[in-house]
């Protein structure tokens, strides 16, 4: 396709009056992405698109004909949420590498979204840019006029430019998808398949420099403190080095208005791992997740120092007051972006305060800290060469610095993604090395983490195979998140799909999955696994599917035990379990979720049973509300209760767990929601019988434990928020939140489901917030214009 270069001023108000628009040359003749891939888009439903530039940006004009366009859908809906709306959307690569895709969307109902896209990661909807769009509803169907500075994008320094380009378009009720250029579902990649943007020549890009001051109020109270107010203040800083790589920084950062934690009651070996809601840690940070060794919960995380180890520095008289549960990041920078030889590089750091628990002595009353974190940095360092269009090998270091006695780590890892030149068969591993120094009575560990896998990725049948070793000292977790170790495995699949829709079904797909584990030391199996699954589209548009799961051998499990060199092991029966899914058709005004799943263990008695039911309905294009129901119960789970590392005690025990959740919004307008997200878990565990753990990994009875380790455990969260995006980039937040948490161990407790609900919504419980947070954007180059008005 070829663009013109634009020498009048452009308004973005979808009327496309300005002369350029008529000698631009068109992008047409679509093609169906799904249901049936390869289709030429219909006449009446036709698409037309449109590019120009000048040296401040790209200019899209897409007009997208309907011949029913009273059944246009759209929504209104936060920022980078269509649900149920008709869009359209660019994708652009500035290198035209098949690497990587910004992709822009609007919707009908003028709501914008863009995506950084990967073959490797998918869609990362967490990276926001600034842009203009307009769109109008018209008798033909609809138009949509876009803007997009060349500050959100990358590219090359070359004079003549040639950009990867694709256009977009779904049209909602019938889940109709269009692309431009054909994207061939023969081929996994889609980033290889753009077509060719070219014309844009000697542009000369303005300074990318953007400061977004921050400030906030928060208003605290619950029912032991008097009610106190928080202001908070700030800067995040993006700096464009070049046209091609960007610096983001934030100093003194304020995450209190991110999302809550889906939090329930772990009993595993292992702890939670919770999604990353900061929005500094989740924008662009495609290159950052190379290898996955960096898990950015870790910075502001949770103490070096815990609680129990704390508690053994104590004096008989003492107790802690105040242990606090995170540690605040004291500012953030990343630099990312990529040369012209397709060298990605991107360089992360964090700094992370001292902090300290407050510990009261109760013979003399006086109050003394001791420091549980100390001073921190984190530091990400990826190389990532790209080449021939589709492969790269990168190379990732993550670090972490302490100040004091403290521990520090470094985790080294060089990995490749390989594929053939017609996308064919890919070939992906890595090799990883950690390091953790000598700190305190501990000495140096070193370990590593290999793997390799090798698939097809093309044509109806597809199928894969790999290894993975992890030796006994792999450590990534100061800086990553790592669950096992000292252990190999096998694993492979295999796969059918039909590429285009059949008399019955819009899409299917059928796999089978096969997984085997060892334990280095001993050789003994730890996980076994075979599983089937089946997915179907029906032609209505209803999702359906069901799966086929077993562990067809006994495992012995080394990390359940908690023994201190992971020697000890349970035995584990085997296991057959399946479930089914339906999930109906999301462009109707009531639509539901519905998941059963179930278990049952080679041990009487010992089974699981859950049920997933969420129901959704939409109101109008404006108000629209999600309720989801889960229950899981386990009978004669076999857990860990307790070890002084000699004997270690287990409990026959039943799980019993539910969650429910609201979600709502109303939208005022296209830039202005309203929300509502709540929340209430609960769970609950009563042990029935005692074991000791045996040297053969069997369960000894023990009637004379006199224990009671029977737990309740229950969260509620609430978030009401307003927000206004009053201009592009700029956006004023009102959130009110109230929580609470209830935790009873080795106590009688109420089964009643009203009972509990009552005790955690106690008003003596609850936490109440208020805030209230303004972010503005500034461009420097409009600072420009105001000082030369002046």
């Amino acid at each position: 396709m070829q663009t013109n270069f634009s020498e009048e001023k452009i308004s973005i108000d979808g009327k496309f009056d300005e002369p350029i628009w008529k000698t631009t040359p068109i992008a047409t003749d679509f093609v169906m992405l799904a249901p049936d891939n390869g289709k030429p888009e219909q006449k009446e439903r036709k698409t037309e698109v449109k590019v120009v530039y000048n040296n401040d940006a790209i200019y899209i004009a897409a007009t997208l004909y309907d011949n029913e366009p009273s059944k246009i859908r759209k929504e209104l809906t936060t920022r980078d949420n269509f649900v149920s709306a008709d869009h359209f959307g660019v994708f652009i690569n500035g290198y035209n590498d098949g690497q990587q895709e910004f992709r822009f969307f609007v919707s009908a109902a003028g709501v914008q979204q863009d995506v950084l896209y990967t073959d490797g990661q998918g869609e990362d909807s967490s990276w926001d840019a600034i842009w203009n769009s307009h769109v109008e509803i018209k008798d033909f169907g609809w138009v949509v006029e876009m803007k997009i500075p060349y500050a959100a994008i990358r590219f090359s320094s070359e004079k003549k430019q040639t950009w990867g380009l694709n256009f977009y378009r779904e049209i909602f009720r019938d889940r109709f998808q269009y692309t431009w250029n054909l994207i061939d579902n023969k081929i996994s990649s889609e980033s290889n398949q753009a077509g060719i943007l070219e014309g844009i020549e000697n542009i000369k890009t303005p300074t990318r420099l953007f400061l977004i001051p921050y400030i906030s109020q928060y208003l605290n109270a619950n029912d032991y403190t008097k009610a106190k107010g928080e202001f908070k203040g700030g800067l995040d800083i993006k700096y464009g080095i070049n046209d091609a790589f960007t610096l983001d920084a934030i100093l003194v950062p304020d995450f209190g208005q991110a999302a809550f934690d889906r939090v329930i009651l772990n009993l595993g070996p292992f702890e939670q791992q919770f999604n990353e809601n900061r929005p500094f840690f989740t924008e662009g940070t495609d290159l950052f997740n190379k290898g996955n060794i960096f898990y950015s919960r870790r910075i502001g995380g949770r103490p070096s120092l815990k609680r129990s180890d704390l508690n053994t520095k104590l004096d008989t008289n003492e107790e802690v007051i105040e242990y606090p549960g995170k540690v605040n990041l004291l500012n953030a920078l990343k630099v990312s972006g990529r040369t012209k030889g397709g060298l990605g590089i991107g360089i992360l750091n964090a700094v992370t305060e001292k902090t300290y628990a407050e510990i009261s002595n109760s013979t003399n009353g006086n109050t003394r800290r001791e420091l549980i974190e100390p001073l921190a940095n984190f530091n990400v360092l990826v190389l990532d060469q790209r080449f021939r269009k589709n492969s790269s090998i990168g190379f990732i270091n993550t670090n972490v610095t302490r100040d004091k006695e403290y521990k520090d780590a470094n985790v080294s890892a060089l990995v490749w993604d390989l594929n053939t030149k017609k996308n064919t068969y890919n070939l992906n591993g890595g090799f990883k090395y950690s390091y953790i120094n000598e700190y305190a009575d501990n000495k140096d560990r070193k370990g590593f983490n290999t793997d390799l896998y090798f698939g097809d990725t093309s044509g109806k049948y597809r199928y894969g195979f790999g290894g993975q070793y992890v030796s006994d000292n792999y450590d990534p977790n100061d800086l990553g998140i790592n669950f096992q170790n000292h252990y190999h495995a096998y694993y492979g699949n295999a796969s059918y799909r039909i590429l285009n829709p059949s008399k019955k079904f819009n899409s299917f797909n059928t796999n089978i999955n096969y997984y085997t584990e060892f334990d280095n030391r001993t050789g003994r199996i730890q996980e076994h696994s075979i599983n089937l699954n089946y997915n179907s589209v029906s032609k209505k548009n209803n999702y359906f599917g069901f799966g086929f799961n077993g562990r067809p051998t006994e495992v012995y499990d080394f990390y359940t035990p908690r023994s201190t060199d992971q020697r000890k092991y349970v035995t584990t029966p085997q296991r057959f379990g399946g479930n089914i899914f339906i999930s109906t058709n999301y462009a109707k005004k009531f639509a539901i979720d519905f998941r059963p799943s179930m278990s049952f263990f080679n041990e009487k008695g010992r089974n699981y049973y859950g049920i997933l039911f969420s129901p959704r309905y939409r109101f109008s294009d404006k108000l629209a509300f999600v309720y989801e129901f889960n229950f899981e119960r386990q009978n004669n789970d076999k857990g860990f209760i307790e070890s002084d590392g000699i004997k270690t005690v287990f409990a026959n025990r039943n799980i019993i767990s539910y969650s429910n959740s609201i979600s709502g919004k109303y939208s005022l307008n296209n830039v202005m929601n309203i929300n509502l997200v709540v929340r209430k878990y609960w769970s609950y565990v009563t042990n029935h019988d005692y074991y000791l753990l045996q040297n053969n990994g069997s369960l000894l009875s023990n009637p004379t434990y006199i224990g009671n380790n029977d737990e309740n455990f229950a969260t509620w969260n609430l978030d009401l928020s307003y927000t206004w995006w009053f201009a592009p980039g700029s956006q004023i937040s009102i959130l009110y939140r109230n929580n609470s948490f209830l935790s009873d161990y080795g106590t009688d407790f109420s089964h009643s489901i009203t009972k509990n609900t009552d005790n955690l919504l106690n008003h003596e419980k609850l936490d109440h917030i208020l805030s209230i947070s303004i972010r503005y954007f500034i461009d420097y180059n409009s600072t420009k214009n105001w000082f030369s008005k002046k």
